[in-house]
């Protein structure tokens, strides 16, 4: 049985990279930056109003000046300043030659026909100058990002409107167990609803891969071998949830074994969690994850998740933030690694109610988890807890 670590390091020495396509920047949402994004031009690309007001010398603030025109935004001034003229100005319209200053409007006051006075003391420059965001052939952006729409504008800025990012990773998902029925479907005794298959379904496609459900796989060597075989030709990586125990009917690692996939390690010491198998066939993968609910939950995004992640050539890390206990946590089995759902409230971590790998409704109320080490009993009042978001 491998720590959580060891697992962890194996799991991402493994990882193999997809390929990668161009799209179009509106379609680029959610998808992993597969170059690095540079700048064909200076932002601004000239120096710039940053307010409305009257461009003029910084030097005449003192003196009544003379308004010789306006110059709206987009336009390319014809002519520029004199000594004891000003220009009328919009935001964002190209500076004129010889104004070093905007005086905002409402610190003006007309003083006769065509004729202002600055009315403060002092000023700021008010300008933005050519280059100060972002310079010709800067990298604005790495590849290996997370694309998000704060990022679209940037792409559009530079002119990259057809971004290179990595092929969505294709995962398909497998349930095995004879005591599952679909979720539209009400179970009859000692049967109960297929909700492990679905949850997995949201959070690779949450995470920005595509997700084929598989279907149910009953205990039956030969239907999980079909089934699991199928969804290996269809995909880069398969999950399958439940089998993977010491049951008499958990035959996941034998039909793993049986297609040829190396088992990599079939143990490891968390909880929840623990019987995570993961095995790999040339370049495709398969996690083979506990039944219970929050185990392939927790599983999926400790481990599963950063290795998709990694095949698509992601370089950002989960959000991570550390804040102090706001009471007491303490948990029982101290022998291996937990990781246990917690609530953000005014600045501090709460556990919440929870009652084991089955309990997944109470992730529905979780901010986030933390992680206890094997041997620790839990946090003390005001001690600082690694909080993973969720």
């Amino acid at each position: 049985m491998l720590s959580f670590e060891e697992a962890y390091q194996l799991v991402m020495h493994e990882i193999h990279e997809v390929s990668a396509e161009r799209v179009n920047m509106m379609d680029s949402v959610g998808r992993i930056l597969a170059e690095d994004i540079i700048s064909d031009m200076d932002m601004p690309p000239f120096d710039k109003s940053a307010v409305d007001g009257y461009a003029c010398s910084m030097s005449d603030t003192g003196n009544e000046l003379e308004l010789t025109g306006t110059l709206p935004a987009g336009k390319i001034p014809e002519y520029g300043i004199t000594p004891g003229t000003c220009i009328k100005i919009m935001t964002g319209a190209m500076m004129p030659r010889g104004a070093d200053c905007v005086i905002m409007v409402e610190d003006t006051l007309l003083t006769g026909e065509n004729k202002i006075r600055f009315t403060k003391k002092e000023t700021s420059r008010n300008i933005c100058y050519q280059g100060e965001d972002i310079k010709a052939g800067e990298v604005v952006m790495s590849k290996g990002i997370l694309l998000r729409p704060q990022h679209i504008a940037v792409l559009a800025t530079v002119g990259a409107v057809n971004p290179k990012v990595s092929a969505r990773v294709e995962v398909g998902i497998l349930s095995t167990g004879d005591e599952l029925v679909e979720p539209e479907h009400i179970p009859p005794p000692s049967m109960i609803r297929n909700s492990n298959a679905y949850q997995l379904l949201a959070q690779v496609s949450s995470a920005g891969m595509i997700g084929r459900y598989a279907g149910i796989a009953t205990d039956e060597k030969s239907v999980l071998a079909a089934l699991l075989s199928d969804s290996l030709d269809r995909n880069d990586v398969v999950l399958l949830t439940g089998g993977v125990s010491m049951g008499d009917f958990d035959r996941v690692p034998e039909v793993m074994e049986e297609l040829d996939i190396d088992i990599l390690f079939k143990k490891i010491a968390v909880q929840p969690g623990k019987p995570t198998v993961f095995g790999r066939r040339g370049n495709q993968f398969v996690f083979g994850l506990p039944g219970n609910p929050v185990s392939s939950f927790v599983l999926f995004e400790v481990l599963v998740k950063p290795f998709l992640l990694g095949m698509m050539g992601c370089t950002q890390k989960p959000v991570i933030i550390r804040l102090p206990a706001g009471a007491d946590l303490k948990r029982k089995n101290l022998s291996r690694k937990s990781f246990i759902p917690v609530t953000i409230s005014d600045g501090q971590v709460f556990s919440i109610e929870y009652h084991g790998s089955a309990h997944i409704n109470a992730y529905t109320l979780a901010d986030g988890i933390i992680a206890i080490e094997a041997g620790k009993t839990g946090l003390e009042k005001g001690e600082i807890a690694d909080v993973r978001l969720i």
